[in-house]
């Protein structure tokens, strides 16, 4: 009787246990829907590079509902050409709980001199 008990215990702990702890998948850009951002002149004039972090709050349909920087690249005018360039690309949306859901992406843009 207790073999069966601990079966079945065992059994409910694993099933609760995996609902629990479903992950969340974020956002993953598209990065052929949309055009790379382009230098702005007065940035690439003065040799600025960095990179900029930005946030991305990504719709279940894929499109971006709202953007913001996070970490600044440390020029004004190349986070905000980053910021304006890619808040136009398409996501495939996050989930949540296995379900399509509204999630936050982060993405990284390096701005190098070649």
């Amino acid at each position: 009787m207790n073999a069966k008990f601990s079966l079945i215990t065992m059994g409910l702990l694993m099933a609760v246990s995996s609902f629990t702890y479903a992950a969340d998948v974020a956002p993953v850009m598209d990065s052929k829907s949309c055009e790379s951002p382009k230098y702005p002149k007065a940035a690439l004039m003065n040799e600025e590079t960095g990179t900029v972090t930005m946030g991305f709050l990504i719709a279940t349909d894929g499109k971006v509902v709202e953007s913001k920087i996070e970490k600044s690249s440390g020029s004004k005018s190349l986070d905000k050409a980053a910021l304006s360039a890619l808040s136009l690309c398409k996501f495939k949306s996050g989930t949540k709980d296995g379900k399509p859901d509204q999630l936050w992406a982060k993405v990284d843009f390096v701005w190098k001199l070649e």
